[in-house]
Parts: C-alpha cells; sequence; structure tokens
C-alpha cells in the first residue's frame, strides 16, 4: 500500500488526485488488475468524476450543499454534521482498472479527493492488485 499525504485549503474542495495515483500504478510492478483508492476519514470522501472542467466540481459541491444544507438540527456535537454526512453520499473508496500500467479512466475522468471539513492534511491510501 502508498499513501498520498493532501493538504486541503478550504473547508470544502475537491482535490485532483489523478497524477499522483497514476505515478504510484507506473511504480507499481502490476501492469495489469485494479488500484483501490481510499480515504481514512469520515468527513472527507473520493469521487471519480469529470476532470476537465473545473465548473463541474463547484457543480457537485452546490448539489451537495443543497442535498445536506447546514441549517437542520444537528444533533453530533462537533458540528461537522453536514461534512459526515456528505462523505457518507460521495463514499470512502473508488477501484479504477489498470491496464499496460496505466489507470484506465474515460476520456474526461479524474480521481478526485472530496474535502467536506477543511482545510486539513488527508491522507489516501492507494493500492494496486494485481489480476
Amino acid at each position: 500500500m502508498k499513501a498520498l499525504e493532501i493538504k486541503t485549503r478550504r473547508q470544502e474542495e475537491l482535490v485532483d488526485l489523478t497524477a499522483g495515483i497514476q505515478e504510484i500504478v507506473a511504480q507499481s510492478a502490476v501492469r495489469d488488475g485494479l488500484c483501490l483508492v481510499f480515504v481514512p476519514h469520515t468527513t472527507a470522501g473520493v469521487t471519480l468524476n469529470e476532470n476537465a472542467d473545473p465548473d463541474v466540481k463547484t457543480d457537485i459541491l452546490a448539489a451537495l450543499r443543497r442535498a445536506v444544507p447546514d441549517g437542520l438540527p444537528y444533533r453530533h456535537s462537533e458540528g461537522n454534521s453536514p461534512a459526515h454526512a456528505k462523505a457518507s453520499l460521495t463514499g470512502s473508496s473508488v477501484t479504477v482498472i489498470v491496464e499496460e500500467g496505466r489507470l484506465r479512466l474515460g476520456t474526461w475522468q479524474g480521481i478526485q479527493l472530496c474535502e467536506f471539513d477543511g482545510p486539513r492534511t488527508r491522507n489516501v491510501w492507494v493500492k494496486i492488485i494485481g489480476g
């Protein structure tokens, strides 16, 4: 397993991880298999989505804010319940096919860390599985 350490800058943001993960894949001995990306945090997630137009990231965050508003009567005492809910919606892992030592992504796809309770230092764990 390899790890990336990501320092987020805002309370909510999507951070492109694609190049860093591709570097881990390229350095591994696995030419064909799977790449599992896991975020071990309860107020952050990971998603696979468009990575070409930055407005998509803005739109995703806006949609999640609307789906999980800040003003509900949350009971969690830390005050970050919306971040927990958004992390549950995005999920904590994605799996991507590895073929010929490269991530097999669609034309516009990228892997993004979803920060919902920043700024923070986040860990992203990457496991390459041959097969």
